[in-house]
C-alpha cells in the first residue's frame, strides 16, 4: 500500500510539473512587432530577416510588420519578400496606424505576408517601378523592367491567393486602393483599427508556412517590439547612394589634403573614416565597379597635381575621371542613383579645392624663406663678440655662431648675413661692398 501511495504521489507531482510547464509555455507565447517606416532599403531587409530569424528561434506565434512607407529599392524589396515567403513563422502585414500608406515597394512586402490587414484611412498600391532610364533607346529596357515587376507581384498574389489582376494593375497603371476597397477586391484579409484588434481578429486563422499549416492563437498574447540596432541605424543612414558618394568624396579629399599638407593628421583621420563608412555602404548598393575605380583613379590624379603641380594636366584628367566615375557609380537601370546636381557640385568643389591647394603650394615655393637658417640670408644684426674671424652674432632675435667673411669685426658692430655654412652664419659689416 505504501508503495502504491508513493507511486501515486510521484505521478501527481509529475502531472503537476507538466501542467505547470504547459501553462508556463502558453503564458510565454509572443508576437514580434517590427515597424517599417520611411523608404525601403537595405536596412529594411536586414530588419525583416532579423526579426523573422528571432521569431523562429523563440518559436513565436507570429511576426507583425507595421507598414508605413512610400516605397523604396526593388532590390531590397525582393530580398525582404524572399525572407517573408521562406518564413516558418506566420508573418502578418498591417498598414497602420490611420493615415499611413503602403505604396510602391511596400505593396510587394504586404502582399507577401501570410495575412494582410489595413487600418481605416490608409492606402495601398501605386507600385509602378521607377528607374533612371530616360532616353528613347532605354524604353525597351524599361518595358522589360515593368514586365518583370508585373510577373513578380502576380506570383506573390497568386501564391497568397490574392487579387492578382489588381496587383498587376498596381504595377502597370499605378493603381491604388483604400482599406475598404482593398478588402472588397480581395487584396487584403481584414480592416483593423489597431494591433490589439488585429490580434483578436486573426485568432484561430489558418495559414500555410514553409513548415506546413499553422493555426494562429493570438488572443491575449504578449507583443514584443523589435528595436533597430546601432548597425542597422548606421546602415540605414549611409545606404543612400548620395550619402555614400558624399562620404567617398570627403574621404578622397581628406587623404589628398593629408598627403599634400602633412602635420595635423585631422584630414587624414576624417578621410580614412569617411572612406571606411563609404565602403561599408557600398556593400548594400548596386554599384558599378568601373565607376568606383574611376573615382579612385581621380584621387591618384588629384594627389599628383597637389604634390607636384603639372599646370593643370593631372587636375583636368582627375576631374574628367571623377565625372565619368560619378555617373557610372550605380549600375545602369537601377532605381537607385546619384543626383546629377550633387555630381556637378562635387566636381566643381573638387576643382576649386584642388586649385586652392596648388595655388598655395606654388605661393609657398615662390615666397622668400623667413625661418630657420635659410631665412637669415640678407638679414642684419649685431656682433655680440669680436669676430676674428669667428664669434657670436645676434640676428633675427636669435644668437648664432658666425664667421667674418673678411677681416675682423668688432663687438657691437652692425653686421649682415651673406651666406650660411651649415649652422654658422657668414657675415660682413653693414656698409661693406657685397
Amino acid at each position: 500500500m505504501a508503495n502504491h501511495r508513493g507511486v501515486r504521489a510521484w505521478k501527481l507531482l509529475l502531472a503537476g510539473v507538466l501542467i505547470a510547464a504547459g501553462f508556463g509555455d502558453g503564458s510565454e507565447r509572443t508576437a514580434y512587432l517590427l515597424r517599417i517606416d520611411g523608404a525601403i532599403g537595405p536596412m529594411t531587409y536586414h530588419q525583416i530577416a532579423r526579426v523573422i530569424s528571432l521569431a523562429e528561434r523563440k518559436d513565436a506565434e507570429c511576426v507583425i510588420l507595421v507598414i508605413d512607407t512610400p516605397g523604396g529599392l526593388l532590390t531590397s524589396t525582393r530580398k525582404a519578400v524572399k525572407a517573408i515567403l521562406d518564413s516558418a513563422v506566420p508573418v502578418v502585414g498591417y498598414v497602420g496606424p490611420q493615415g499611413s500608406q503602403c505604396a510602391s515597394a511596400g505593396t510587394f512586402i504586404a502582399l507577401a505576408c501570410h495575412l494582410v490587414a489595413m487600418a481605416p484611412a490608409t492606402n495601398i498600391g501605386a507600385a509602378h517601378p521607377v528607374t533612371l532610364m530616360g532616353s528613347a533607346e532605354d524604353k525597351t529596357m524599361e518595358k522589360k523592367a515593368v514586365n518583370d515587376t508585373v510577373s513578380f507581384i502576380r506570383s506573390i498574389a497568386l501564391l497568397r491567393k490574392r487579387n492578382a489582376a489588381w496587383a498587376e494593375k498596381a504595377v502597370r497603371e499605378s493603381a491604388s486602393a483604400t482599406a475598404e476597397e482593398a478588402l472588397r477586391m480581395g487584396v487584403i484579409d481584414l480592416v483593423a483599427r489597431n494591433t490589439g484588434e488585429l490580434l483578436a481578429r486573426i485568432d484561430g486563422a489558418k495559414v500555410e508556412t514553409r513548415t506546413g499549416m499553422r493555426t494562429l492563437a493570438t488572443s491575449g498574447i504578449a507583443v514584443r517590439e523589435s528595436r533597430v540596432g546601432l548597425r542597422e541605424k548606421l546602415l540605414g543612414l549611409i545606404s543612400d547612394p548620395n550619402i555614400a558618394y558624399i562620404l567617398l568624396i570627403i574621404g578622397i579629399w581628406g587623404i589628398i589634403l593629408e598627403f599634400s599638407h602633412p602635420g595635423s593628421g585631422v584630414p587624414g583621420i576624417v578621410g580614412t573614416l569617411c572612406i571606411i563608412l563609404a565602403l561599408f555602404a557600398l556593400q548594400t548598393i548596386p554599384i558599378s565597379l568601373t565607376g568606383v575605380i574611376l573615382i579612385f583613379v581621380s584621387l591618384v590624379f588629384f594627389a599628383i597635381e597637389a604634390m607636384t603641380p603639372t599646370f593643370g594636366l593631372f587636375m583636368t584628367a582627375g576631374i574628367i575621371s571623377l565625372v565619368l566615375g560619378s555617373f557610372m557609380f550605380v549600375k545602369p537601370g537601377s532605381e537607385a542613383g546619384i543626383s546629377s546636381p550633387l555630381i556637378w557640385g562635387a566636381t566643381a568643389s573638387s576643382g576649386l579645392v584642388l586649385g586652392a591647394v596648388v595655388w598655395f603650394a606654388g605661393s609657398a615655393r615662390r615666397r622668400k624663406i623667413t625661418t630657420g637658417s635659410e631665412g637669415l640670408k640678407g638679414e642684419c644684426g649685431k656682433a655680440v663678440t669680436d669676430l676674428d674671424p669667428a664669434g657670436m652674432v645676434f640676428v633675427h632675435g636669435e644668437y648664432w655662431r658666425a664667421r667674418s667673411r673678411s677681416g675682423t669685426i668688432p663687438k657691437d658692430a652692425e653686421i649682415r648675413v651673406v651666406d650660411m655654412d651649415g649652422l654658422v652664419a657668414i657675415v660682413e659689416r653693414c656698409g661693406a661692398e657685397p
